[in-house]
């Protein structure tokens, strides 16, 4: 039997070794920070975003940048302490998206910086994996069918979990006040869930505490998105390393993301691939490394989940800023589909012209997604003259182009669907002005079924609810968590009241 005194002794050796071996290992990320050719500017924009000083005058980092490239005669600035060129000008937008696309992937850093969440999903990979993922989606979704089969799924848990709930709480004074927020998290997950998976959750009673996935899914997207906002990758990686601080908490949060979706592999194995060929059945069917699936896993719900219940936050906040919407909408609803009838079809929704300007406008002024990079694979110029070193991080930002005078008018700031239409017909502005829903060969795929949904709930709750704002501080401008995608920083709590009948 190995003695007390021999076994403190080897493990105090191995203790040692470790602690050497992170030793050398915290040195050599030391050495490769301290050999980058930046470590430090003193231009006014970097001292602003290194003291944060910023935050005086702006509520969001995205507006501090959409006030800075307003002011650019370019539509473009450098955050050099990042390495990041950010720009709102179309021309720009449009080489990076197509021109030039072979030139700007998602690229290595993005890849390492996302990776630990969202693996080798379809948002985080380039070359042959996107090309694949992107191929598979796109025979479901590209389905005539696939339209039909996601409204009849949106209708079903509007008419039998969401308006239920409303109407349990409506006119309560006590708890009659809901986080739209939390509710339309709920409702997406339910809904993409069943679209994607075959499967329903049920996460819309409210009886129940919000999952101990969703919330861990929300904590990873948040960490995950902060590792992008410190000014040397070094930071977060040291603590990895170490696993301490947020990326300890990040760990964590992955494990549970990754019991879940096991979970779902196994349950729709259970099941059988489904008739309907949902998606996680078409690759399940091509697929059998877990990993792989439980990455494709994660960006169906960071797609269908997160965007979707962004839009439909950010689109109610601003209907309870603007009644005069409100009742536009109302009024061409009842027009289309029927005073006091039910929505049937996906041929209805397509005729509520004005509703659909009213989500595009609220997603150029709120869109889910405030900006998106990639990185340069060789020394390049923009159209508008800015030279672009090869690695270099290179952003286009939905959010500050949605505020630029020379791309949207004088008006830019004011919440106006009617700019969407023609002749009272919704009118298609170039995506490249509008990159909302990317543009170019990386387009949303599930465009056509997210507007099925936002529609439908749209069209459902105005027609049966009054929705206003519970707290007049929530009139102002929204304060945003970070994230891979819009947050609102407290939710948004409204008051709901079930509108009479006539």
């Amino acid at each position: 039997m190995e003695s007390p005194i021999s076994w403190f002794f080897e493990y105090f050796r191995a203790s040692y070794f470790l602690m050497f071996s992170m030793a050398i290992v915290l040195l050599f990320f030391i050495l490769k920070y301290l050999m980058r050719p930046r470590l430090w500017c003193e231009c006014a924009i970097c001292q602003a975003y290194i003291a944060s000083s910023w935050s005086a005058k702006f509520p969001n980092l995205c507006d501090w940048y959409a006030h800075l490239i307003r002011n650019s005669p370019s539509q473009t600035i450098q955050i050099h302490v990042l390495g990041n060129i950010i720009t709102a000008n179309p021309e720009n937008v449009e080489y990076i998206l197509k021109t030039r696309f072979d030139n700007y992937p998602k690229g290595k850093l993005f890849s390492t910086i996302l990776g630990d969440f969202l693996g080798r999903g379809i948002f985080n990979v380039d070359g042959d994996l996107w090309k694949f993922q992107r191929k598979m989606a796109n025979l479901e979704l590209g389905r005539i069918s696939t339209r039909s089969y996601a409204f009849d799924i949106v209708q079903y848990e509007i008419e039998t979990r969401l308006i239920p709930l409303l109407s349990s709480v409506a006119g309560k004074k006590d708890d009659g006040i809901l986080d739209f927020q939390d509710v339309f998290r709920r409702f997406s997950f339910d809904c993409i869930c069943r679209f994607s998976f075959g499967l329903d959750p049920k996460c819309l009673e409210l009886s129940l505490p919000l999952s101990e996935f969703a919330v861990s899914f929300d904590l990873a997207s948040r960490l995950s998105a902060e590792r992008a906002l410190t000014a040397s990758p070094i930071t977060w990686k040291i603590k990895r390393m170490l696993n301490v601080g947020s990326e300890k908490k990040l760990r964590k949060a992955i494990m549970i993301v990754n019991v879940l979706a096991k979970e779902v592999i196994k349950q729709r194995r259970k099941l059988g691939f489904s008739e309907d060929q949902d998606l996680l059945s078409r690759f399940m069917g091509i697929i059998n490394d877990e990993t792989y699936l439980r990455d494709i896993i994660v960006s169906f719900l960071l797609a269908g989940r997160d965007t979707i219940a962004s839009t439909l936050t950010s689109f109610f906040w601003l209907l309870a800023n603007h009644p005069e919407v409100e009742a536009a909408i109302k009024t061409e609803a009842d027009r289309v589909i029927g005073c006091n009838k039910e929505l049937t079809s996906c041929d209805q929704l397509s005729e509520l012209e004005y509703l659909h300007a009213a989500i595009f406008e609220s997603m150029r002024l709120y869109p889910p997604v405030q900006f998106d990079s990639k990185f340069s694979l060789e020394d390049d110029i923009l159209p508008d003259r800015t030279l672009v070193k090869k690695g270099t991080r290179v952003t286009y930002h939905p959010y500050a182009m949605g505020r630029m005078e020379n791309i949207w008018g004088s008006d830019c700031l004011v919440f106006k669907p009617e700019r969407w239409l023609r002749d009272g017909v919704f009118f298609q502005e170039n995506p490249f002005k509008y990159p909302v829903f990317q543009a170019g060969q990386r387009v949303c795929l599930g465009k056509d079924v997210a507007l099925v949904e936002l529609k439908s709930v749209a069209v459902s709750l105005l027609r049966r609810f009054h929705i206003n704002l519970a707290s007049e501080t929530h009139h102002s401008t929204p304060r945003f968590s970070p994230g891979l995608t819009a947050t609102f920083r407290g939710g948004l709590p409204v008051v709901v009241r079930e509108r009479e009948i006539l």
